[in-house]
C-alpha cells in the first residue's frame, strides 16, 4: 500500500526582488488570510506566508541569473484553491483594491464545466491564480473509493 500523501506543506518561491515581492505578497496573502514570518537560511533573509494548511516562502534569487520563464523547466502557475465562487470573486475584489492586476474572474469550461478562477502575475512574472473547490475535487477529496470520472 503506498504511503498518501496529505497536502503540499510548503513552496518555496525564488524572487529577484525580495523586498519588492515581499510587498507584493504581504498583500495578497492577507486577502488569502494567510500570516507573516521571517527567517535567515544560509545566511540568505527568508519570507514565509502560512495558514493552518500550507506554507508559501520567498527567498532572493541569486545574481546574474536568468528571469523566470513559466514555459521553461521549473514553475509555471501557482494556484490557490478557494471554498467557492463567491470567494474568487471577493479576492479578486480585493486584489484589485491592493492594486494587483487580476482577471475578471470566470468559468473556464475547457478545464472542467465548473471551474471558476482568476489569474494575476507577481513582480517577477509569476503567474497565480484562484480557484473554487469544484465538484471533481471534492469527490476525491471527500469520496476517494468511489470511481472518479
Amino acid at each position: 500500500m503506498p504511503v498518501e500523501v496529505i497536502g503540499i506543506d510548503h513552496v518555496y518561491l525564488t524572487v529577484r526582488d525580495l523586498a519588492r515581492s515581499e510587498a507584493f505578497y504581504r498583500g495578497v496573502m492577507e486577502v488569502l488570510g494567510y500570516r507573516p514570518a521571517h527567517s535567515t537560511i544560509g545566511g540568505d533573509p527568508h519570507v514565509h506566508f502560512y495558514n493552518r494548511q500550507f506554507g508559501f516562502s520567498l527567498r532572493p534569487a541569486r545574481a546574474n541569473t536568468p528571469e523566470h520563464d513559466p514555459y521553461a523547466p521549473g514553475l509555471h502557475h501557482f494556484c490557490f484553491r478557494v471554498l467557492d465562487e463567491a470567494a474568487v470573486d471577493r479576492a479578486t475584489a480585493e486584489l484589485r483594491a491592493l492594486g494587483v492586476d487580476a482577471t475578471d474572474p470566470r468559468y473556464y469550461q475547457e478545464y472542467a464545466p465548473d471551474y471558476y478562477a482568476t489569474f494575476f502575475s507577481d513582480p517577477d512574472g509569476i503567474r497565480l491564480e484562484i480557484t473554487n473547490f469544484r465538484e471533481q475535487r471534492r469527490r476525491r477529496m471527500f469520496d476517494w473509493e468511489a470511481p472518479q470520472g
